[in-house]
């Protein structure tokens, strides 16, 4: 798992799973506490998230809300696209450009 930028848009690579799920977390944070405004993570370069990565991106979310930001998801692939819907996450979570859930191949 990679994550680079800055306090206001991340790019997260690779695999967010439970090896990497501590280290994206402290990043997460970090950007959260340390900037102003939405938070953007773009996840287009994510090969594959599990559940405790998921968990992350859900404490980030949280926390952004307790700083008054917003976590904004963009570039979400499309597997993860249906775990969300599975999950109905996509319902809290901000999506830009939102998921088409009609749009979804059905597993």
């Amino acid at each position: 798992m990679h994550i680079r930028g800055d306090h206001a848009e991340l790019v997260v690579g690779g695999r967010l799973d439970v090896r990497s799920a501590a280290d994206a977390r402290t990043v997460l944070h970090s950007a959260v506490d340390d900037g102003a405004g939405d938070l953007v993570l773009d996840l287009s370069e994510l090969d594959s998230w599990d559940a405790t990565g998921l968990g992350v991106i859900m404490g980030a979310h949280r926390r952004a809300g307790r700083c008054g930001r917003r976590l904004v998801l963009r570039g979400v692939p499309p597997q993860m696209q249906r775990l969300l819907v599975a999950t109905r996450l996509h319902r809290i979570l901000a999506i830009e450009g939102g998921i088409g859930v009609d749009t979804l191949p059905r597993v």
